[in-house]
């Protein structure tokens, strides 16, 4: 029986200390992303430049159409193809 106790104890002691350093990775894994933020902000992106539309040959345009007619049975409609 005291070796039961004894056992217990261990295991308390044991799971106090896990729980005790997962509270501590976590709140200075949130300090330091704090800091990081507050020294190195994200930098702006830079906006895409507005291309114009590029036409699209015609044989081309025909195959996507066939295709996802093919894949949608009939369901589906091609309404833009732009290039990205």
């Amino acid at each position: 029986m005291e070796n039961l106790i004894y056992a217990l104890e261990l295991m308390g002691i044991g799971m106090g200390t896990v729980f005790v350093v997962l509270i501590l990775v976590i709140e200075l894994g949130k300090l330091l992303i704090l800091l990081v933020n507050k020294i190195a902000p994200e930098e702006a992106k830079p906006q895409a430049k507005s291309a114009t539309p590029v036409a699209v040959m015609p044989n081309v345009a025909q195959a996507i159409a066939k295709a996802i007619n093919t894949i949608t049975e009939g369901k589906g409609k091609v309404e833009k193809i732009e290039k990205q």
